[in-house]
């Protein structure tokens, strides 16, 4: 993240941990470099009681330098606020304060008066939507520059999930272990377990008309314990999502990425997908999968043979209808 400013008082506004855990250590570890003896302490509001401010902001005889961190800010007493603020308004040059507030209704009156003494101020608003998370990856993975492809961002979302702490170790370990750009092969070669043989990853494969690489992908997955029906449901909803992208014509994706519920970059992927494909295929395609879908679910014998079968009968609803 970008290097935050030594200063007298520093907002962190917002509840999302891994930012407000960057913004925290930041400081300190400014503060670390311009003294490595620094004193940091790390208290929350309702551990602080009237005076304790006073004993840990006052000038301090060795003249040492110093960092509070004070969580959950919302949460302070009105007199020990009131302290706060007092301090605030004549800081010491070595005393450093991180004041972390979540940002809501609740202490916003003394949010403001801090805000009004110019501090530094660091947003940290919890991440809810996909695009967000989408917009925080693609940033982490170009944080040296890195040319990033698009694909590489969706299948990173893929395997990792949505947690940010996750999303970012994956991130810096892509970059710290490859020296090119990020690709989808890139990603592939590190989430080999779950981007590459995850069970839309399969169903990629199969409507693209890769039977081998499908089939590749579809059997790493049974040795890792991924579940038929995984792979059936996979497939059921990536050919439903062609369908739907193809009625919707040869429009821009950002255009129609809302009105489908879908990101912009995935309503992309399926448009590329559904271009191979004709309607009659798409229905030949999902009776098989509705097929293979009872099969694996108890109708069939064998379920890992069942989905080898509807795979080679997607990929063959594909060929003969071209």
């Amino acid at each position: 993240m970008t290097a935050i400013p030594l200063v007298p008082l520093t907002l962190v506004v917002g509840d999302e941990e891994l930012l407000v855990s960057r913004a925290v250590s930041a400081v300190v570890r400014a503060a670390r470099e311009a003294d490595p003896e620094v004193d940091v302490r790390d208290v929350l509001a309702t551990d602080l009681q009237r005076g304790d401010l006073d004993d840990i902001l006052s000038p301090s005889l060795f003249g040492e330098r110093r960092v509070l961190v004070l969580r959950c800010a919302q949460d302070l007493a009105k007199d020990v606020a009131a302290e706060l603020l007092f301090h605030a308004q004549d800081p010491l040059d070595d005393v450093h304060v991180v004041v972390v507030h979540t940002g809501g209704a609740k202490g916003k009156a003394m949010l403001a008066a801090l805000a009004a003494l110019s501090p530094h101020r660091v947003l940290a608003p919890r991440m809810t939507r996909f695009t967000e998370r989408r917009d925080f990856l693609r940033r982490e993975l170009r944080a040296d520059g890195r040319s990033v492809d698009e694909d590489a961002v969706g299948l990173v979302l893929d395997a990792v999930g949505s947690d940010l702490r996750e999303l970012a170790s994956a991130a810096s370990q892509l970059l710290a272990d490859n020296d090119g750009p990020i690709t989808a092969q890139t990603v592939a070669r590190y989430h080999r377990g779950r981007a590459e043989s995850s069970g839309f990853a399969v169903a990629d494969r199969a409507v693209e008309g890769d039977l081998g690489g499908a089939l590749e992908a579809a059997r790493w997955g049974q040795s890792t314990g991924l579940a038929p029906v995984l792979v059936t449901s996979a497939l059921a909803s990536t050919l439903r999502s062609m369908a739907l992208v193809a009625s919707a014509g040869r429009v821009p994706a950002h255009q129609i990425a809302g009105q489908l519920g879908m990101p912009s970059w995935k309503v992309e992927k399926t448009q590329r997908q559904a271009r191979g494909w004709r309607p009659e295929a798409l229905a030949s395609a999902l009776c098989a999968v509705a097929g293979a879908d009872a099969d694996v679910k108890g109708a069939a014998a064998d379920a890992d043979y069942a989905v080898e079968r509807v795979l080679l009968a997607v990929v063959q609803a594909r060929r003969t209808d071209r």
